[in-house]
């Protein structure tokens, strides 16, 4: 105990000799910056003697493609994306059997019908584009002709029979993969009612047309046509390529630029 007492009653007179015989530290600028902490900071600054040091920052991960046909049709199996020898693009390739899968745009087709200088609008029952109005039309079958699949989607949306007059318009949509054949029709018989994907059933005089309730930019573009051919006393034959902005809505009014417009 008189051991620890006196060694704890000699280290304050020790600090002050130690104290006495260590020269004070230089306290200048660089010293003091030494000190500092390291501050980064994002934002560029302008102005003499200003660096930045801050690391550029790495370029974003390119986006990985993928395959809409991801397993293969032929034997299950899972596929890859890779460019086929003699071909330029990429393709869903089977990783066992090794069948090259290829992606094909989508045939729409449909019946403008005429009636009582009125057109045949469906309210549409099903998404998308649900509640909105749009022309008789929904993808071509296999097995059937485009007049064929045309007549028969405009009885399955409106109960109506109608007779294929000629054809009005094709149009593309590339960015959606899809192409429409819209043909002009007349009923059969003065008669229609909703079917099971439409909530109702109207005519409408030209004027009268809903736009700003229309479901799809083809279905936009394809009235529009019709109106002025309507007006010019001559209705032709158009095709047209509706270029779909990237993120915009299907019945968007401002979403598509038309393009390769033909009238004949």
């Amino acid at each position: 105990m008189l051991l620890l007492r006196s060694h704890h009653l000699l280290l304050p007179h020790a600090a002050r000799i130690l104290a006495r015989r260590a020269p004070p530290l230089p306290r200048t600028a660089a010293a003091a910056a030494r000190l500092r902490p390291l501050r980064m900071s994002a934002s560029n600054h302008s102005g003499a003697g200003a660096s930045s040091t801050s690391a550029p920052s790495p370029p974003p991960a390119p986006a990985v493609p993928k395959s809409r046909i991801p397993f293969c049709p032929a034997c299950g199996s899972p596929t890859k994306l890779a460019v086929p020898d003699g071909d330029e693009k990429m393709r869903a390739v089977c990783s066992s059997c090794g069948r090259v899968h290829y992606e094909n745009p989508k045939m729409v087709v449909g019946c403008l019908v005429e009636h009582d200088n009125k057109v045949l609008l469906c309210r549409r029952k099903i998404e998308p584009a649900y509640g909105l109005w749009t022309l008789p039309a929904g993808y071509l079958e296999v097995g059937e002709s485009a007049a064929e699949g045309a007549s028969r989607e405009t009885l399955e949306e409106a109960c109506a029979d109608v007779e294929i007059v000629s054809p009005f318009a094709q149009l593309d949509i590339p960015l959606i993969g899809q192409s429409y054949i819209i043909f002009r029709a007349r009923m059969k018989t003065p008669c229609f009612s909703p079917g099971s994907e439409s909530l109702e059933c109207a005519l409408f005089a030209l004027d009268d047309i809903p736009f700003d309730s229309l479901a799809f930019s083809s279905i936009i573009v394809t009235l529009r046509m019709y109106i002025e051919d309507v007006k010019a006393g001559n209705i032709k034959f158009h095709y047209c390529t509706i270029n779909k902005r990237i993120g915009a809505g299907p019945s968007d009014l401002r979403s598509f630029d038309i393009d390769n417009h033909l009238a004949v």
